[in-house]
């Protein structure tokens, strides 16, 4: 009897001092984190609260006086902003549609290449625009359409008799100019998240689709595709959420008007022109806000309906 009650208290005792050690060690990883959780809360959450805070007063951000919607109104019935956001989604929509579709296609010849090394060959050279930054694109860009004979695309098309386009000079050919630049800058990115995900998919798929007769482009309709079905979602949403932001091409060749003729006046671009041109923090927070709403309500519906075709 007493060696049980020995082995009892020997039991308690070595429970009570894991106790105190997880409670040292989870004290110990809680002050490892509290320098990321100041960066988090005042870079992030601290804004946000304050943006939302501001979109509700018409301030320039130092003062001003509460307001209620009235600054939600005054965007909504702003032409203005209406224009901006068409310009971004067409921009974006077009971008994303067509990122996704070259680069699956891409992805897709590159992974069928036997040879590693130049299977990798072709994953370095696709992937090096997507270390280029805005800036030096956008330089890159506006030489490359550069308007006059001088440009280099105008000077290709002349030998079939085009005569020079004004790619960002022309509004009518400015939006499609930046959804080259767009899918330029974000096909390789996009090839090399294709490429991961065709490796995953089982081989034993398709030695029963090669049983059963089925052709290349019927295991690349009917398995391929299918199986990165998830893959296809994650493209879609981060695409538009990145489209839905473009800032620094548009402003380096069109200004903050978002010249010519305003074509390339996108939604960030209204937002940073009422922010730090006009003053007016409470507009441009409300319009930030209204962004944020669509590009939420875009995602979710995406999900939603990635959900229910998984569930059929």
């Amino acid at each position: 009897m007493s060696v049980d009650m020995n082995r009892a208290e020997t039991t308690a005792q070595s429970k009570v001092r894991w106790r105190g050690r997880l409670r040292s060690n989870e004290i110990t990883g809680l002050l490892f984190t509290v320098p990321l959780l100041i960066g988090v809360l005042g870079f992030a959450v601290y804004p946000m609260v304050e943006a939302l805070r501001l979109s509700f007063h018409q301030t320039n951000g130092v003062t001003g006086v509460w307001v209620g919607f009235g600054n939600y109104a005054r965007v909504l019935k702003d032409d203005m902003f209406w224009r901006s956001f068409y310009n971004t989604l067409y921009m974006g929509v077009l971008s994303v549609i067509l990122g996704i579709s070259f680069s699956f296609i891409l992805a897709t010849l590159i992974h069928a290449i036997p040879q590693t090394r130049l299977k990798n060959l072709f994953k370095a050279v696709y992937f090096l625009p997507n270390v280029i930054s805005a800036v030096a694109t956008s330089i890159l860009f506006s030489f490359l359409f550069h308007p006059g004979q001088e440009g280099l695309l105008n000077y290709a098309i002349s030998f079939i008799g085009i005569e020079p386009v004004g790619w960002f000079t022309d509004p009518q050919y400015s939006r499609f100019s930046i959804v080259l630049m767009l899918l330029w800058g974000a096909l390789g990115y996009n090839t090399i998240i294709f490429i991961a995900g065709l490796q995953g998919v089982p081989k034993d798929l398709y030695e029963a689709a090669e049983i059963d007769g089925a052709g290349p482009f019927k295991k690349w309709r009917y398995i391929t595709i299918p199986t990165l079905r998830p893959i296809f979602v994650f493209m879609i949403v981060i695409g538009i959420i990145n489209a839905m932001k473009q800032f620094t091409n548009v402003w380096l060749l069109g200004g903050t008007a978002g010249n010519p003729a305003g074509s390339l006046m996108t939604s960030v671009l209204y937002i940073y022109r009422n922010a730090f041109l006009s003053s007016q923090m409470g507009i441009a927070t409300a319009a930030s806000y209204l962004l944020f709403v669509f590009i939420l309500l875009v995602t979710l519906i995406i999900l939603t309906l990635s959900r229910k075709s998984n569930t059929e």
